[in-house]
């Protein structure tokens, strides 16, 4: 052969760079999937609660093969923490940050509703989630997410601002500050998560978030009178 003769060209091998691991699926390339998913997930567990929604369940709304399921989370268990740790853990965490200021107690009242009307408005799943899967007994998130995560961090917190502001003489002494934290969620979660009942009963589409804020404002202010 003619060492001068060109070489011919056959098909270019793939590098590693731009060859596919074994067992990775081709649409977990996409960059916005695993959010997808995790959105895809918490909307399953609201709808249908935790325990009887199946992995199979969250891909066909997401719209995707259950292998991605797999590929990102693992199990239903991981998922479901996942969920918790992206999700529902940093919603309470604003609230938090919300009620959190350095005012007054009406102030710090006022702070908690407005910042809870604003993650209701923003995250729908929220309030039939809470009363699914915390309030009901047997509920999948009330052990490990309110009474590890998040009672510590907002509650306790909450009601020890009210003991010392009835302490002081600024609110009502008949009130026990622990049920008052119970009154500010049955105030704002409850009627969110039972809105659409109260609508068709009324038949009163302007039962909203901004009139359910207002009225448990007035309700609270009037009975944390001294």
């Amino acid at each position: 052969m003619d060492p001068s003769a060109p070489k011919p060209r056959g098909r270019p091998r793939k590098t590693a760079a731009v060859r596919r691991a074994p067992g990775r699926p081709a649409a977990a390339d996409s960059p916005d999937l695993r959010e997808r998913l995790l959105d895809a997930a918490i909307a399953c567990y609201a709808r249908q609660g935790i325990a009887a929604t199946s992995l199979r369940a969250i891909a066909a709304e997401a719209g995707v093969n259950p292998a991605l399921l797999h590929y990102y989370f693992g199990d239903k268990e991981q998922l479901q923490q996942a969920v918790v740790g992206e999700r529902l853990l940093p919603v309470f965490m604003s609230l938090r940050g919300s009620a959190a200021g350095e005012g007054d107690v009406f102030d710090l009242i006022g702070g908690f509703v407005a910042g809870m009307g604003r993650i209701v408005a923003a995250h729908p799943w929220l309030p039939s989630l809470w009363v699914r899967e915390v309030l009901c007994e047997g509920g999948a998130l009330r052990e490990s997410v309110l009474f590890q995560q998040i009672a510590p961090a907002l509650p306790k917190m909450m009601a020890a601002r009210f003991a010392q502001a009835q302490a002081e003489g600024k609110i009502n002494p008949d009130l026990d500050p622990r049920l008052l934290m119970v009154s500010l969620i049955g105030l704002t979660l409850f009627p969110a998560a039972s809105a659409p009942i109260w609508r068709h009963l009324f038949d009163a589409d302007d039962l909203d978030l901004d009139r359910q804020r207002r009225h448990a404002l007035a309700l609270l202010d009037r009975g944390l009178q001294p």
